[in-house]
């Protein structure tokens, strides 16, 4: 039972250390494609940071947090499609949840914060917010069904 508890353990560190990497991976693209279209396509800049994030979690997961170390085709093809689809659901999640603390609730007009010189603006906050809840949603998803089966056989 302590290998158990052990191995899980380990393999929550990788995946919350992947989750910061991904979170820093779509956050610094969200800044840049802010940046690039501007702020009102907030959507479009969070669509695009989301397909990158998304490829980069991907192969983090596969390779060293759930040790996926397969390339054959059918293999890949079915985790690649099992987990597109879990983060196109969260992507729709965070997407609403955006639309919510931006529009709705007004997040987009606060005024900026200045943290160390950096301006921080409603939006960044709101996609901060959203990118926590989004890094549990996906932890369960990964874990209790795209990689289920996989343990089930171990």
């Amino acid at each position: 039972m302590k290998k158990f508890r052990k191995e899980n353990l380990i393999e929550l560190i990788k995946y919350i250390i992947f989750g910061v990497l991904t979170t820093l991976v779509g956050l610094g693209t969200f800044m840049l494609f802010e940046w690039l279209l501007g702020k009102n396509l907030y959507l479009l800049n969070n669509a695009l940071s989301w397909v990158i994030a998304v490829a980069f979690a991907f192969v983090t997961n596969k390779l060293w947090v759930f040790n996926s170390k397969s390339w054959q085709s059918k293999i890949v093809l079915k985790e690649a499609a099992s987990f597109a689809g879990a983060r196109l659901f969260s992507l729709g999640v965070e997407e609403l949840g955006l639309w919510l603390l931006i529009s709705v609730l007004g997040m987009g007009n606060m005024e900026d914060w200045v943290l160390l010189g950096v301006h921080i603006s409603g939006d960044l906050i709101a996609k901060g917010i959203m990118m926590v809840i989004i890094v549990i949603l996906n932890y369960v998803l990964s874990k209790f069904i795209i990689f289920k089966k996989k343990e089930e056989k171990q």
